[in-house]
């Protein structure tokens, strides 16, 4: 009885601890939640990057669904189209391909192609009196000699060598100088050198076109008579009000070519018909000018004593083909088959308003009102009053798209050069829904303030026009070769041996013209495009030479010292996760730049490392990414593929390929229970990691090459950091700098002065420091092995303990006896 009062009494004490313990532990559990909501409540004061669960936003969803519909509206009528006959389907083919005629890019090909060259109106018979010593020295037969070289020289160069042979060149739609390079460079690395110089010209020209185009027209407003005494008061008035319309020009180049287009291409057609109702209206007095149309009367002239300007006209003459080359460039904007169709009509416009200018300076040339002026623009003089106002208008509107031409063409043009890694990588951004619609901020700002110094510097038109096109010249020059070179390869060697001669001869005429401008104006135009063609030879060679020392590592090289890194206990994590951002696109490899960052110093232990690629598709609203783990959980090789349209927020999209890694298993996971900026508790800290590459001073590299490495640097620090490009700026990148391993020369060895032997120094009986301690499962070194016979004895108490004698380490067994034990407890 007593002992069952015993056992009862016990059975209850053991239900109250129990219980007891219960209650506790329920307590516990519930203070640690509170302190866990109370810790993890600090993320509600940041926002995660997250990414949407749809792959598209509802304006791209809207967008695609319009190309849909518009795709399938065209394909019902072309269907429709190809059922009435032979001229059907040959549309239908036409439309089906890459001459696609549409009309509102046909507008916009008009708004963003045609601009400069259809001002060249405005200042070349004007250039062309002013050489010939005024209205009144110009005979009959200059003038027909004028409007014979001007109509070759736009039939020759324009219609023939750009819009029937070099626009059939293309490169996945890209035109220009740099995808014709791109299409031909294997055929000899000395292409590079006209490429080069031909872009580095016609970027130099681009700065010079919004100048003279703008203030030309501007200029206008002098000739209207109520204006006449108010500008002759304030001359500098055209000069404020050119600077005002180019500032406005740039700022809203953020907005898009295609919005500009539409709205310009629609004020070119008026311009352009505008053009030829005033010239037919002149020609009407007199058709013999026609008879320009034979070359006789051109060469004739040319090589006439009566011509006062000599060789020099040509450099005139020249000025009315100046947009051929933005024509060539602007290809990719807005398709090939909408300049094929919109040129006939361009061609006609500028024809009939050339050879109405030479009528009127026919009826003119013995009129004392005008044989007189110090200045005479024949465009302006051969309207009525009421008229001029119009033209006005619409030539400054004009002006203004021109210059746009030569904006557009530029961007194109530094897009292909970073390409080729010619210059730096600068922010892209693509406004509009075709991939040729792009626009460069620093290339815009750099554009808007080599303009306004041009200005500053040149002040009006006509000391402008003095540099204007010379460097143009370089770059038709070089387009010739390079044109030349792609048709001989393409298996028609005589018509490119035919192509070189009569487009180099012409053009080279040109060159030695337009170096009758260099003293006049044309040394900035060379100063320029020596200072661009530096840019792209040095940021060339220096990419070569860093090329050259890049180095891949195969997974058995780099997975050891990794798995072994990430295991050791006794080095603190750098991050929960390394993010190497990087434009290496190899995936099966491993950049020795990572690796060696990672080890550099302290090593960067994590708990896993990412090396990120991100590239730009054609396609406008791609979203894609593939991942190579290298059989781990702790590295990982991520490129992620991303449209032309979609913005660069590789933060957002690399929490999201962390979540999905962790959902399937191969990334461990991460909780964390600490507050962080990015507020994402189920993903640990993310450290993001930029390497730059700096030239080591003991370098073994010519004095050339260093010069050339030294100078790109610079160049990179003046582009802009990468920061911007990939959206990190709210995360505190790390940029990391690391020599680059050019081979180093070997300096001749120290000789020791001292010759007292002085005895080895022995060995330390003192315990080491833990943190020194190496990893107890390395058997390489002497305490992996003490650790290994420790371990020996404490499983085989029999079995004799390996002499202290017999290792080569400095640790004592104790030592030996501490980590064992350590290491034990880590494998329970």
């Amino acid at each position: 009885m007593v002992e069952s009062d015993k056992q009862s009494s016990r059975a209850r004490k053991q239900n109250n601890s129990k219980r007891a313990a219960a209650i506790q532990a329920e307590q516990t559990a519930i203070a640690l939640k509170k302190e866990e909501a109370a810790l993890l409540r600090a993320d509600t004061y940041t926002t995660a990057p997250k990414v949407s669960r749809r792959t598209l936003t509802r304006e791209e969803r809207e967008a695609l669904a319009k190309q849909r519909e518009a795709e399938n509206k065209e394909a019902e009528k072309l269907a429709s189209t190809a059922a009435k006959g032979r001229i059907g389907r040959w549309w239908a083919r036409l439309q089906s391909g890459p001459n696609k005629i549409t009309w509102g890019m046909a507008i916009v090909a008009l708004g963003v192609v045609y601009g400069d060259i259809g001002t060249s109106p405005l200042y070349t018979a004007q250039t062309f009196l002013s050489g010939q010593g005024g209205l009144g020295n110009v005979q009959r037969d200059a003038v027909l000699g004028m409007l014979s070289l001007v109509f070759w020289s736009i039939t020759l160069i324009t219609t023939v060598k750009y819009v029937l042979i070099a626009m059939r060149i293309d490169n996945n739609g890209e035109g220009g100088i740099f995808a014709l390079y791109s299409l031909i460079r294997r055929y000899g690395s000395w292409l590079a050198i006209p490429a080069m110089l031909g872009g580095a010209a016609f970027l130099a020209d681009s700065v010079l076109t919004p100048a003279v185009s703008i203030s030309s027209a501007v200029e206008g407003l002098q000739t209207l008579p109520p204006l006449e005494r108010f500008f002759d008061d304030n001359p500098s008035l055209t000069l404020m009000i050119t600077v005002v319309i180019i500032v406005v020009l740039f700022s809203v180049q953020s907005r898009g070519t295609e919005s500009i287009g539409r709205v310009f291409g629609s004020i070119v057609l008026v311009w352009f018909s505008f053009l030829a109702v005033v010239g037919l209206c002149n020609l009407s007095n007199d058709w013999s000018v026609f008879e320009a149309l034979n070359p006789v009367y051109g060469v004739q002239f040319l090589f006439s004593p009566h011509n006062e300007a000599g060789i020099a006209l040509m450099g005139t003459v020249f000025l009315s083909t100046t947009g051929a080359e933005a024509l060539y460039s602007d290809m990719g904007h807005v398709g090939r088959g909408n300049i094929y169709f919109t040129w006939p009509f361009i061609k006609v416009a500028l024809v009939c308003n050339y050879f109405g200018q030479g009528a009127w300076m026919l009826a003119n040339s013995r009129n004392p009102e005008y044989t007189t002026l110090k200045t005479l623009n024949p465009f302006f003089q051969m309207m009525t009053p009421n008229v001029r106002y119009i033209a006005v208008v619409l030539s400054v509107t004009a002006g203004v798209i021109a210059s746009q031409a030569l904006i557009t063409g530029a961007f194109t043009m530094v897009s292909e050069a970073t390409r080729l890694n010619w210059m730096p990588h600068l922010q892209v951004r693509y406004p509009a829904r075709t991939r040729g619609q792009l626009y460069i901020p620093v290339v815009n700002g750099v554009l808007c303030a080599s303009t306004l110094i041009v200005l500053a510097i040149f002040k009006d038109s006509e000391h402008i026009s003095a540099a204007y096109g010379l460097a143009l010249t370089i770059t038709m020059i070089t387009t010739t070769v390079l044109l030349a070179v792609y048709i001989w390869h393409d298996g028609h060697r005589l018509g490119a041996a035919m192509f070189t001669v009569v487009f180099l001869a012409i053009q080279i005429m040109f060159f030695i013209a337009s170096m009758a401008k260099f003293l006049h104006g044309g040394w900035f135009t060379m100063l320029l495009t020596l200072a661009i063609l530096f840019v792209m030879y040095t940021w060339n060679e220096g990419t070569k030479i860093e090329r050259a020392q890049r180095r891949h590592m195969r997974t058995a090289d780099f997975l050891p010292a990794l798995d072994k890194l990430h295991g050791d206990f006794r080095i603190p994590y750098f991050a929960d996760n390394i993010v190497y951002l990087t434009s290496d696109s190899e995936t099966k490899r491993l950049d020795t730049d990572i690796f060696f960052s990672i080890f550099a110093d302290h090593p960067k232990r994590a708990r896993a490392w990412w090396a990120v690629s991100v590239e730009t598709t054609d396609e406008p609203f791609t979203r894609e990414y593939s991942v190579e783990n290298f059989g781990t959980n702790f590295l990982f090789r991520v490129r992620i593929r991303l449209g032309f349209k979609v913005s660069q927020s590789i933060p957002a999209y690399i929490h999201q390929i962390m979540h999905d890694l962790s959902k399937t298993g191969e990334l461990p996971k991460q909780k964390s229970i600490y507050p962080k900026v990015d507020a994402d508790p189920d993903i640990g800290t993310i450290r993001y990691v930029l390497i730059h590459k700096a030239l080591m001073p003991e370098s073994k590299v010519s004095a050339h090459g260093a010069f050339l490495l030294q100078a790109k640097y610079a160049i990179r620090h003046m582009a802009g950091t990468p920061v911007k490009w990939f959206g990190l700026a709210p995360y505190n990148p790390l940029v990391e700098v690391q020599p680059l391993f050019v081979s180093t020369r070997r300096p001749p060895r120290l000789k020791r002065t001292d010759t007292t032997a002085r005895p080895l120094p022995t060995p330390s009986r003192q315990k080491a420091d833990p943190a020194a301690i190496p990893d107890p499962l390395d058997t390489t070194t002497g305490l992996g092995e003490l650790v290994k016979s420790v371990e020996s004895s404490i499983d085989s108490p029999e079995q004799r303990p390996v002499p202290k004698s017999r290792t080569k380490s400095d640790f004592t067994r104790a030592d030996a006896t501490v980590v064992s034990h350590m290491a034990r407890k880590k494998r329970q």
